[in-house]
């Protein structure tokens, strides 16, 4: 059996929110997976869901650039928080952001493209690591385009001009009023940046997502000793329900929490003069699914000086 850490039992209680034994016990049943130890909470009902998807694991900005029809964001990672707040940085993150509106949304592809001032993005980004002395590195890059209508940027709590950490872009196919289109783009924009919407309708969610819920979910209904084709019609009830709360076009809109988003963007329509369609939407957060390492400093001097870690004082 694997060794059940204080460290993993920790993770797993800021991720799920259970408590503290009811972590340790998910863990020694799963033999410390923590994937498996997440999906064991759930359907004991210790657990609402993982919270890794909208962990900040990472430092670094996400930057987000529109241009008539088209709008790009970016993440650029670093080390620390430090070096998000350094101007070079930063420049290197608003650029990278611009580049990647005619260089397209393939972050292989932005690396290779030309630096304004000479020589490539890559090369660029290694003198920033060697001047600035942390490791830094270009993570990913989306970019939307519509033929009429709108790409509409925001940042949340963003740090200076189209940086911060996260960034939304909203495409709104339209021939309508573009200013009205900007207003509700913006909104929308705060809308997905808050409710953080996994696809943009139902049926774009993740296949491999759904079928980890209908386990979840058929297990706690079997659990509730009904007959089979109630408890068939509950695992249903609850993906359905999973389907709804976690596609945009479906979701509540935040700012009255009563709107479907799908009716917003109708009404939207008769507003601006034109029919409205959300084609599509971009939704960074920084370090989104990346596990960032803590490290233990007395295991690191231990292992060092080529010692073991001295054990705790009782």
């Amino acid at each position: 059996m694997a060794e059940i850490t204080a460290a993993s039992v920790k993770e797993l209680r800021e991720r799920t929110g259970a408590g503290m034994m009811d972590c340790k016990k998910a863990l020694n049943e799963t033999n410390g997976d923590m994937e498996a130890a997440i999906d064991w909470l759930r359907t004991k009902g210790l657990a609402a869901a993982a919270k890794k998807a909208g962990r900040t694991a990472a430092e670094g900005l996400v930057g987000v650039a529109v241009e008539g029809t088209k709008g790009a964001a970016v993440e650029v990672n670093s080390e620390t928080d430090f070096v998000a707040k350094n101007e070079q940085f930063q420049e290197f993150v608003r650029t990278v952001a611009g580049l990647a509106l005619t260089n397209g949304g393939n972050a292989e592809s932005l690396l290779v493209a030309s630096w304004p001032a000479g020589g490539t993005v890559q090369e660029k980004l290694t003198d920033n690591i060697a001047t600035i002395g942390e490791n830094q590195s270009l993570r990913r890059s989306a970019v939307l385009e519509v033929s009429d209508g709108v790409v509409v940027p925001y940042v949340h709590n963003a740090v200076t001009a189209g940086l911060g950490k996260i960034g939304v872009l909203v495409a709104l196919e339209s021939t309508g009023d573009k200013e009205k289109l900007e207003t509700v783009g913006k909104q929308l924009a705060m809308h997905i940046a808050a409710a953080n919407p996994l696809a943009l309708k139902g049926e774009d969610l993740d296949p491999a997502l759904i079928e980890r819920e209908r386990a979840i979910a058929s297990e706690k209904a079997a659990e509730s000793g009904k007959p089979a084709d109630i408890v068939a019609k509950m695992v249903e009830g609850t993906i359905a329900k999973f389907r709804k709360e976690n596609a945009l076009m479906s979701q509540l809109f935040v700012m009255d929490n009563k709107t479907k988003i799908e009716d917003v963007v109708a009404a939207a329509g008769k507003d601006a003069g034109a029919p409205v369609t959300l084609a599509a939407y971009v939704r960074f957060q920084l370090g989104e699914g990346i596990e960032k390492k803590e490290s233990d400093f007395a295991a690191e001097v231990a292992a060092a000086a080529g010692t073991s870690k001295p054990e705790p004082v009782a």
